[in-house]
């Protein structure tokens, strides 16, 4: 009798890792700049709370693991006022909050960041339409 193989519906983020160069001061950058709850830190490894997905900022131990990492897209409600206050802080964005598309019952609006190692982060806000 054989077995039926059994079917993979992955469906859940438990954790994400971003490639980082000085610790430290990527640390800082997400703990004070980004105001994200540092969990626990161990040697070359940090880890944040991100809404229940933990974050990990990670030097990387092999040159194949040493590329920026995949875009991070951050939901906020006031994308705005977001942009303002990261501005205020010295971040750098490669594109202001600009409208992405015009949704049934939302519009869709981002702005891209760089951290303070390069990566790339997308900032997102789905701002609902007045009926």
């Amino acid at each position: 009798m054989s077995e039926q193989p059994q079917t993979v519906a992955l469906s859940q983020i438990g954790q994400i890792a971003i490639t980082v160069h000085e610790l430290d001061r990527a640390v800082a950058f997400y703990q004070t700049t980004l105001g994200m709850k540092l969990l626990f830190r161990f040697p070359n490894l940090a880890f944040f709370d991100c809404g229940g997905i933990r974050l990990m900022l990670t030097i990387p131990e092999k040159p194949e693991f040493d590329h920026p990492a995949s875009v991070i897209y951050y939901k906020v409600a006031d994308l705005p006022a977001t942009h303002a206050a990261l501005v205020a802080k010295a971040v750098t964005f490669d594109s202001p909050p600009h409208l992405i598309a015009k949704m049934p019952d939302h519009d869709l609006w981002m702005a891209f960041l760089r951290d303070s190692e390069g990566n790339l982060l997308g900032l997102m806000s789905e701002v609902m339409r007045e009926a």
